[in-house]
């Protein structure tokens, strides 16, 4: 979907500034449409939805092997068919580039 699911994360102990909603709005454009900018707070979030309670399962495993690989964690709501993914960078209390390339990696899973 675009060169973010190529980029490695770098590690965020705070110190940097979160991304503008200006700069955080040209990320979300590489990423699939289904990913929301929150009007509420600094989150990017995209609900998957699936047949059954094993294709959630399989789709929560895949996605946190990539968030295991990147170190940056998403927070999830998991249930029988369906998984809500939200990206917050905690220790700059906004969004920072790395919320936007696991994203992008997520973009690459395969649904059914």
């Amino acid at each position: 979907m675009s060169e973010l699911n190529e980029r490695k994360c770098k590690p965020c102990e705070g110190g940097v500034a979160p991304l503008t909603r200006e700069a955080a709005e040209a990320l979300a454009r590489k990423l699939s449409h289904e990913w929301v900018l929150s009007t509420a707070g600094p989150y990017l979030r995209r609900e998957f939805r699936f047949r059954d309670f094993y294709r959630t399962m399989s789709f929560v495993n895949a996605l946190a092997h990539i968030a295991n690989i990147e170190d940056h964690h998403p927070d999830l709501e998991i249930g029988y068919n369906y998984c809500r993914v939200q990206y917050t960078t905690h220790a700059i209390k906004g969004l920072s580039e790395n919320d936007f390339i696991c994203a992008a990696k997520i973009d690459r899973i395969p649904l059914s």
